[in-house]
């Protein structure tokens, strides 16, 4: 199943408001399994997202998770599949 993890950096104060904006983007997509967590670090929020369809996660990233506003950059890992199953 693809998986990405996607960290995003937002502006100062504004990640519980994305956190809340993701899962509302996300809420009525039955076939995306979604994880979101506010860290400490580098970033400030990790995402990961897996669905049966590939493409369709990119969108998500590209087209609703990047154009949430306060979010000032994302960075996306895909999994290896081929070593996810060995």
């Amino acid at each position: 199943m693809p998986t990405s993890y996607v960290l995003i950096n937002s502006n100062l104060g504004t990640d519980v408001q994305i956190i809340k904006e993701v899962k509302e983007l996300l809420a009525n997509q039955s076939d995306v399994k979604l994880e979101i967590q506010g860290v400490y670090g580098v970033y400030d929020i990790i995402v990961k997202l897996s669905s049966d369809n590939g493409e369709k996660l990119r969108s998500i990233v590209t087209d609703d998770i990047r154009k949430i506003e306060n979010v000032q950059s994302t960075l996306t890992m895909l999994v290896i599949e081929q070593q996810e199953k060995s």
